[in-house]
């Protein structure tokens, strides 16, 4: 199931496909958070690294996840533990996708150093700028899902935008890794004047890549959420 689950997104672009598929996941309820990471990670690696982009992603499948939240209530109350948990889960599983576009961004700029080669100061001033706001475009995103009807899967969603912003996510604690190598890389780039290097964007999403496929698995299981599981587990 996780495999079929993951490979119907392929080549597409479409949004509405993601958040379909991520509804489906929720409603299955089998490895949701693992799903929806590798989901996540396969939209970002096919479409332009820039924030708005990746907003859509994070909106499409938080909309995917209440949707197939909301099913599950709708059949029994009694579903609103199972539901809490099915939530947790997907939103944990882009909390820790994006945590690993962050953790690509890290490897490929260490990467590159290793090999005395170096990205612009271009193309790593505008990584610093979207990766700057990488933890509030989560956080926002998982706010403003919460938003609009209210419902049991709002509610939750607006619990764990709370407990996100209190207690810090995945991404934000791998962003404090990142942007210390982008500021040291940009300081490098500077001093030695080299302009047209490699693409930062590019290298990233080449490896975001072989993380959804399953070929980079240690940096998988590396990447954990940063808040632990709640009430309602």
């Amino acid at each position: 199931m996780q495999n079929e689950t993951v490979n119907t997104l392929g080549g597409g672009n479409d949004s509405a496909l993601l958040e379909a598929e991520v509804r489906h996941a929720v409603e299955q309820g089998h490895d949701v958070q693992n799903i929806v990471r590798q989901l996540t990670l396969r939209k970002i690696s096919a479409r332009s690294l820039d924030i708005e982009s990746l907003r859509q992603i994070a909106g499409a499948v938080l909309s995917g996840a209440r949707a197939g939240a909301q099913k599950e209530l709708q059949q029994s109350a009694a579903q609103t533990d199972v539901t809490r948990t099915r939530l947790k889960q997907a939103v944990a599983g882009l909390d820790a996708a994006l945590a690993q576009l962050a953790e690509a961004s890290k490897l490929a700029l260490e990467e590159a150093a290793a090999r005395a080669q170096t990205f612009s100061s271009e193309d790593l001033a505008r990584a610093r700028t979207d990766l700057e706001s990488l933890e509030e475009m989560f956080l926002e995103t998982l706010q403003s899902s919460a938003s609009g009807v209210k419902d049991v899967a709002g509610e939750i969603l607006h619990d764990l935008a709370a407990h996100g912003r209190t207690n810090g996510s995945a991404v934000g604690a791998q962003l404090k890794e990142t942007l210390a190598v982008v500021t040291h890389q940009l300081g490098a780039t500077g001093r030695t004047q080299i302009g047209a290097g490699l693409l930062l964007a590019q290298a990233t999403s080449n490896l975001l890549r072989q993380i959804a496929a399953g070929v980079l698995t240690g940096l998988a299981d590396h990447v954990k959420p940063g808040h632990p599981q709640g009430k309602g587990d």
